[in-house]
């Protein structure tokens, strides 16, 4: 049985908070963030399986409500079809590895996210004839390490940002990726038995606090220049990479 003092309560609510802000902002992170904050003082398998139930509920409204899920699914099946697979595969190797060393693979893509966005360096934009090989290789990618981090983040953003896809083709395509993702994640971690009953009751308690700073960041990115914001966020996930990056590695 897994319990969680009062400081520990407090620290798990406000993690979602501040992450469903971010995801409020900028349109994705809710995952990324939460996992960040909860890894420095909780093991990553806990993190994530107390992540799974607000991210599904966030990504269910933000891949389905919209215009253009047709035409997102129509075009990224392949990258989606292989962050699924790629998402069991990587939960498998999260059952059999050490948790502080994930913990620093997630530190450095927090890390590699951060210097990307910072450098305003997107990936080239990559032509219809390798976008047909390059989704698949992608989405397994990303697939992979949601596995064994929980972060759908990396590369997966990137790709579909040098896509050029119509903004809300971006925004449930990235949501589709990610709802399916972490379906995947929560099923492969339940078979390799890291996914107690106890602790996913637990990620319920994150819904609301989630949502709520999701409305509170909305409203943030409608009243102030997103840039300028979104550089704040950035550097801010740099550092919570670095410190998982040390504690894991140095």
């Amino acid at each position: 049985m897994i319990s969680f003092d009062l400081a520990e309560t407090a620290l798990v609510l406000g993690a979602f908070t501040v992450a469903g802000f971010v995801k409020g902002v900028a349109g994705f992170g809710l995952p990324t963030v939460t996992l960040g904050l909860l890894a420095l003082t909780r093991p990553l398998p806990e993190a994530m399986a107390l992540m799974l139930v607000p991210t599904l509920a966030t990504n269910v409204w933000q891949s389905l409500v919209g215009p253009a899920l047709v035409p997102a699914l129509r075009r990224l099946w392949p990258f989606l079809a292989a962050a699924v697979l790629g998402t069991l595969a990587g939960a498998g190797i999260l059952a059999r590895s050490d948790a502080v060393l994930l913990s620093g693979l997630l530190g450095l893509l927090l890390i590699a996210s951060a210097a990307l966005a910072l450098a305003g360096r997107p990936m080239p934009t990559p032509s219809r004839e390798q976008e047909r090989w390059l989704s698949p290789l992608i989405g397994g990618t990303a697939g992979l390490l949601t596995g064994m981090t929980g972060s759908f983040l990396m590369p997966a953003a990137p790709y579909l940002a040098a896509l050029k896809l119509p903004p809300q083709h971006f925004v449930q395509g990235f949501g589709v990726g990610a709802l399916l993702a972490t379906l995947a994640l929560g099923i492969g971690m339940a078979g390799a038995g890291l996914l107690p009953p106890d602790l996913g009751l637990a990620s319920l308690v994150g819904v609301a606090p989630a949502f709520l700073g999701m409305a509170v960041g909305t409203r943030v990115r409608r009243a102030m220049p997103d840039a300028r914001f979104r550089t704040v966020i950035q550097a801010a996930l740099g550092l919570v990479g670095l410190w998982l990056a040390f504690r894991a590695f140095g």
